[in-house]
């Protein structure tokens, strides 16, 4: 891809952002931002793992919302604003965590985003929000791209937070919504790691399952220690002895590594259905096993998605070496560029209150934050590992294998009611 026809997209959609953007404040009797204005700098704190186990996943996220900083609030953008994107290492320690984010709220960051761990997701939402409570001249705004427990968009919402990837309830109904539909498929092994993400990937399933094919049966259901570099093959050799049909897993990173790893070595090709196949190092591992592990991944996006982000994608490979794959950066960035535009201002607390119910331009269309818990309404599509072919040309980590989709399911056929009572400033 030319860097004349990566510009020409992100053109297109700067275009579409604008055109949205002069449409609502007609609407409210005023103009948008000149898009030749002098840019205003703003700055967002990234506050993710950036060394230890997990610093492989936390320095592509990074990457990702810096090149789509640059890419998307580049100039001419409508908001008439250019985004610097820095990044704090949290070392994956919700005590670390809100250190980073005293020291970013010190320093003058007034927007936030973290994404890996919803311990640290909690502890960050509430510090941001006791923040704004104590000092709305200063207020901060929190958004969430890949912290995946409901209790943050039900029970302990904020209107601070912002969810900008699927929670674990949408992801789990629409993987037991496709699991349904394999009609000789009658029993599954659930593994995941032993912290509150795989705790409630396990819960959910289970509920979302039950619901949908009560038939199928749970034959393992196993917790293990997250990110010890452990051996895997003592639960491969218990999941190929208790009969399962496929293996059910929420593992990311090292974990899911381990586990590919360990059911390639035992020659057990059971069908892995998961959420994160597409992070760094796991398609390469897939690949050097010759595809013969049957894979399917649910997520908000595939290796081919279409649009604007399709030659982004490729120019972020061509920067960096490695696969964008943290989507989310694209509607998080975007969100903000449209809120601002609209509100004519970056005061995060007037964004927030913009935010809050917007529809915007989301890399795969248009997407709505919901007003009644701040969780993006977006469909998630589950997608196979395959070679590529003339439809999906696009390969994952240059292995000559893709993620192609298999099934996209609505946002109103994954999301459900919220129990959140949000408290507005």
């Amino acid at each position: 891809m030319s860097g004349g026809a990566r510009s020409s997209g992100v053109r297109r959609w700067l275009r579409r952002l604008a055109v949205l953007g002069a449409f609502a404040w007609a609407g409210l009797g005023g103009p948008a931002w000149a898009a030749d204005a002098p840019q205003k700098v703003v700055r967002i704190a990234f506050i993710d793992p950036l060394s230890g186990p997990a610093a492989d996943i936390g320095r592509n996220s990074l990457r990702s919302w810096q090149f789509m900083a640059e890419q998307l609030a580049g100039p001419g953008n409508p908001a008439g604003v250019r985004f610097v994107v820095a990044g704090f290492d949290n070392k994956g320690s919700p005590k670390e965590s809100l250190d980073a984010l005293k020291a970013a709220i010190d320093q003058g960051f007034r927007y936030v985003v973290q994404g890996n761990g919803s311990g640290v997701a909690a502890a960050i939402s509430d510090a941001v929000t006791r923040h704004n409570t104590r000092h709305p001249e200063q207020a901060v705004l929190y958004i969430n791209y890949a912290a995946m427990d409901p209790a943050l968009t039900n029970d302990l919402c904020s209107f601070w937070h912002f969810r900008v990837d699927a929670d674990t309830t949408m992801k789990t109904r629409a993987l037991a919504l496709f699991m349904a539909s394999q009609s000789a498929l009658k029993s599954v092994y659930l593994l995941n790691q032993n912290y509150a993400h795989g705790q409630q990937f396990s819960r959910y399933f289970r509920e979302a399952l039950t619901q949908e094919r009560p038939d199928i049966q749970i034959v393992g259901d196993e917790l293990h220690t997250a990110f010890v570099g452990q051996d895997f093959g003592p639960y491969v050799r218990r999941i190929a002895e208790s009969g399962a049909q496929a293996v059910v897993t929420g593992n990311w990173g090292a974990d899911l590594r381990g586990l590919v790893k360990a059911m390639q070595k035992q020659g057990v090709t059971l069908p892995l259905y998961a959420y994160y196949p597409m992070l760094k190092g796991v398609p390469e591992l897939l690949a050097s096993g010759d595809g013969r592990l049957p894979v399917y991944q649910v997520a908000n996006n595939h290796t081919n998605q279409a649009g604007d982000i399709a030659p982004l994608a490729t120019a972020f490979r061509r920067r960096y070496g490695e696969d964008l794959v943290v989507y989310a950066a694209f509607d998080g960035t975007a969100m903000l560029l449209q809120a601002m535009s609209q509100a004519k201002t970056t005061d995060a607390a007037q964004v927030a209150v913009r935010l809050s119910g917007m529809v915007f331009p989301g890399f795969s269309g248009p997407v709505q934050m919901r007003a009644d818990d701040h969780q993006l309404q977006q469909g998630l599509y589950v997608s196979r590992w395959q070679k590529v072919d003339e439809r999906y040309p696009r390969d994952a980590e240059e292995t000559g294998y893709t993620f192609a989709p298999v099934r996209y399911m609505s946002a109103s056929e994954i999301s459900g009611p919220t129990s959140c009572r949000m408290q507005r400033p």
